[in-house]
């Protein structure tokens, strides 16, 4: 659990997912999209993703757990989560408070 809240906090966007997940690219693509640079971390490839993919299971509540999206250092959800604050206008200031964009 430390060191998911430890790489989370670490930039302004931070994209935990799987290399074989079609929601972790589409997540991820959105926030290209938006002008965002997400650092992606590939759970399916690190050492301890395992551990860190029970971390962020027990974190969102739910399984599967990725992908699971931190704005600002805090946990926002999964692409359910995202998709909707994209449609309802909500994730762009939440962006621009966390510093990932400026326009």
């Amino acid at each position: 659990m430390d060191r998911v809240t430890r790489l989370a906090s670490q930039r302004a966007v931070v994209i935990f997912g799987t290399s074989s997940c079609c929601m972790s690219h589409t997540v991820t693509r959105l926030f290209v999209d938006l002008g965002v640079n997400p650092t992606v971390y590939e759970l399916d490839e690190d050492p301890r993703g395992r551990d860190m993919e029970k971390a962020l299971g027990k974190l969102l509540g739910r399984n599967p757990s990725v992908p699971a999206v931190f704005i600002g250092g805090k946990l926002v959800g999964s692409t359910d989560k995202i998709m909707s604050l994209h449609l309802s206008g909500g994730l762009v200031p939440m962006l621009r408070n966390a510093g990932a964009i400026w326009v």
